[in-house]
């Protein structure tokens, strides 16, 4: 009789993968069982068949303690937002005792519940119970064999046993396969570039340093518009400060080494590229403010990770798909809610190595059509970033006030002004230095009550720049306006009490002795 139960437990798996399509999740002959799993409108049915006598209801009870256990571990496993399982036992007998009620729908109490309903193919209710369980799952299983002789049961369950174990197998094998396109050495090559950088920036002024980081190739608006655009690639490989070169080398550690497992050493480095590049015009084209980092071309693994699971659905929400989904969805959020976060190079980076992943494509695969749309794709994107990035930058307060100090130190003080009012049409939060830089100008021409009104109105925004009230005191004590002069000597003298100049002109303008 063993061989005859072996037969219908192996016989019912098959039919479940050949004529069902379920898919084989386990297979264990040691303990006699094998579980299968099927998604059908977002629930994963599982089912677990085992060949085992249970003398009394308590270990069947036992049993079924075992598999509600042993599903809740292999749940990121099942695709399905829900579960259900069909636990099938296989035996000779049945349990001593009142155990039909174990036959009725059970469930755990927990916030997503598993749920199980119990099947026992015994030599009595073999058909029955066999019948019950294809209306639960609206499937036909047919037990049509036991005329054959032992002989000939025992081949077939070979050939059977066999069979799955193949199965089983070429699916492990096709998992490993995916993941072995690829040693990550450009990875930890990237790891130890950023590295090195990072404390290069750190021995020369310091990586915190906003001169130092435009000195050494950071993302700095103006000098991409004066030509320098090979900034977008070299500002991925600064950082600012500890914090920001730790975590983003964290993310490079595990993203990097997953993708190019995934996707070969060379489709990685092209899909890190393509994706920082997108990422850093993205920046370039919504964010005036210095910046750099990796951080475009992390968001452009995620990307990559994202084309893979387009391909690779079952796979890649077996392997990482929730959790990658969460953390990009979190890292936006994020990004969103805190304004020194570079949101732009984020989700440009994403868009693009999205884009970059179905350029190379996976490896062994070719869609020469996609592959071909997603090139346009790229150089639309980018051609559009670069095109709006220069006419946003170029109307911008910030760029305007970078080219003041270039006119500033040609001495043409004309253009100062007229570039200046130009941008105080629409200042951002620079009206304070655009008018101070206008008044310098005036100073220079000569126009003293132009420079006066300037600076006025840079003390009526409540401004604690020292340099506006002493050069108000310069200009009042010019003008013969002493008790004007005085107040504003003062005021600069306690926003700048160590500066020789400032203690200087407070003692000539008061007639006070600092010491």
């Amino acid at each position: 009789m063993y061989v005859n139960e072996q037969h219908i437990m192996y016989q019912l798996a098959d039919q479940l993968i050949e004529v069902e399509n379920f898919e084989i999740l386990d297979m264990d002959e040691h303990k006699k069982e094998i579980w299968l799993e099927k998604n059908i409108n977002k629930t994963s049915y599982v089912i677990r068949i085992v060949h085992k006598e249970f003398y009394w209801m308590n270990d069947l009870k036992k049993d079924i303690a075992l598999a509600f256990q042993r599903t809740k571990a292999i749940r990121r496993l099942l695709t399905g937002k829900h579960i259900e399982v069909k636990n099938v036992y296989v035996a000779m007998q049945a349990p001593v005792g009142e155990w039909e009620a174990l036959k009725k729908p059970m469930q755990l109490k927990e916030r997503k519940p598993i749920k199980m309903k119990i099947y026992y193919l015994d030599e009595k209710d073999i058909y029955e119970e066999t019948e019950r369980l294809n209306q639960d799952l609206n499937i036909s299983l047919q037990l049509g064999t036991s005329e054959l002789a032992d002989q000939d049961k025992a081949a077939e369950l070979d050939h059977l046993k066999g069979k799955l174990s193949n199965k089983l197998s070429s699916k492990r094998k096709e998992i490993k396969n995916v993941f072995s396109h690829g040693k990550p050495f450009l990875t930890y090559f990237l790891l130890v570039i950023n590295i090195l950088i990072y404390f290069l920036l750190e021995f020369n002024g310091g990586s915190t340093s906003t001169e130092t980081l435009i000195k050494y190739g950071a993302k700095y608006n103006p000098a991409i518009l004066d030509g320098e655009w090979w900034r977008i690639i070299s500002s991925m490989f600064l950082h600012i400060g500890l914090l920001h070169i730790f975590m983003n080398m964290l993310a490079l550690y595990y993203l990097g080494a997953t993708v190019e497992r995934i996707y070969g050493s060379v489709r990685f480095l092209t899909i890190y590229m393509l994706a920082g590049i997108g990422g850093g015009l993205a920046s370039f084209a919504f964010t005036t403010n210095v910046s750099a980092g990796a951080s475009g071309a992390l968001f452009g693994l995620f990307g990559a990770l994202l084309f893979f699971g387009l391909m690779n659905k079952k796979l890649f929400l077996q392997t990482m798909g929730k959790g990658i989904l969460f953390i990009i969805g979190f890292n936006l959020i994020f990004g969103f809610s805190v304004p020194q976060i570079d949101n732009g190079a984020h989700i440009g980076g994403l868009v693009t190595g999205f884009i970059a992943s179905v350029i190379v494509f996976l490896p062994r695969k070719k869609k020469i059509a996609y592959q071909f749309f997603a090139v346009i794709c790229y150089l639309v994107i980018i051609s559009g970033l670069v095109v709006f990035g220069i006419q946003q930058n170029t109307d911008s307060a910030m760029y305007q006030l970078t080219k003041i100090e270039e006119l500033l130190a040609k001495d043409d003080y004309e253009a100062v002004i007229k570039t200046a009012t130009e941008a105080l049409k629409d200042p951002d939060d620079l009206s304070a230095a655009l008018l101070f830089q206008r008044s310098y100008a005036n100073i220079e021409l000569g126009k003293t009550s132009l420079a006066i009104n300037d600076l006025e109105k840079i003390v009526e925004m409540d401004s604690e720049m020292p340099e506006v009230y002493y050069n108000l005191a310069l200009l009042y004590r010019s003008q013969g306006e002493k008790q004007k002069a005085v107040q504003s000597v003062e005021k600069a003298y306690k926003l700048k009490p160590d500066d020789d100049s400032y203690i200087q002109l407070y003692e000539q303008i008061t007639g006070k002795s600092v010491n």
